[in-house]
């Protein structure tokens, strides 16, 4: 897949107009395979003022080569490659599961059994509700993947329940900034212990970051920013709990999907 998003050939079909930033359904080619795939060339992109340096596009790809680097295998393949527009970050389109999201709405009577409650609010309606995201293995592994890469954006539209059964999380434009930034759906586990798997990902990825991954990361990232990755790995291996939010900004995306 990595070379079929590198060197295909990508034919744009059509456009995600929900996107704050330029995002491009596309199809891709290459010697008979084909495949569908997100294009955002970096020309499409809005300047964020708290995310000055490189690129979004950039970061997508800095947040691929950490999941592939940990083995949390949670971002599709990502690539930065030149496109019908330009430079931009092409990643495979991942095919979802109808009616089976793992970020939810509910009403307060409607919690389902091995669902986690989030934040209690009104809907649109008035009415109580409460944002749930599923207690699924997988899930759980994204909340301290998000927490490593410093996801300062993870709504639960992000959050893909792939037609193979797979987790899958996109959209990762504004993570790994130097400072915090964690803003999530998935707080469904604050303090309690870091599973097994995170664990043995968080070391593996620690000594990732002193070899051929860190230079990688240089790529798209500050030395700042790659430095402080390391110091959050550090910090989840000596704390071993997910973290808890901080009172200095908003802790959940809005808005939440």
């Amino acid at each position: 897949m990595l070379d079929l998003l590198r060197r295909g050939r990508i034919e744009v079909e059509g456009r995600l107009v929900d996107a704050s930033n330029a995002t491009l359904f596309c199809g891709i080619t290459l010697d008979g395979v084909a495949a569908q795939c997100v294009y955002k060339p970096v020309r499409g992109e809005r300047p964020l003022w708290d995310f000055p340096d490189g690129t979004l596009a950039g970061r997508e790809v800095a947040a691929y080569l950490v999941s592939e680097a940990a083995g949390f295998d949670l971002v599709p393949p990502t690539v930065l490659r030149a496109g019908p527009f330009g430079s931009g970050m092409v990643q495979l389109w991942v095919d979802t599961r109808e009616d089976d999201d793992l970020v939810d709405i509910v009403p307060v009577d409607r919690v389902r059994p091995g669902w986690r409650p989030v934040l209690r609010a009104h809907d649109r309606f008035g009415e109580p509700a409460v944002l749930v995201h599923a207690d699924h293995p997988r899930v759980r592994l994204m909340a301290a993947f998000d927490a490593v890469v410093n996801n300062a954006d993870r709504k639960g539209g992000h959050v893909l329940h792939a037609a193979d059964g797979a987790v899958y999380g996109v959209d990762h434009g504004i993570c790994l900034h130097s400072e915090d930034k964690l803003r999530t759906v998935l707080w469904g586990w604050l303090g309690e212990r870091l599973p097994g798997e995170a664990v043995e990902s968080l070391r593996r990825l620690r000594s990732g970051l002193e070899g051929a991954l860190g230079e990688s990361l240089h790529e798209h990232l500050t030395r700042a920013e790659v430095r402080t990755l390391a110091e959050r790995v550090d910090k989840l291996l000596a704390a071993g709990v997910f973290p808890r939010p901080s009172d200095d900004w908003p802790a959940i995306p809005w808005p939440a999907f």
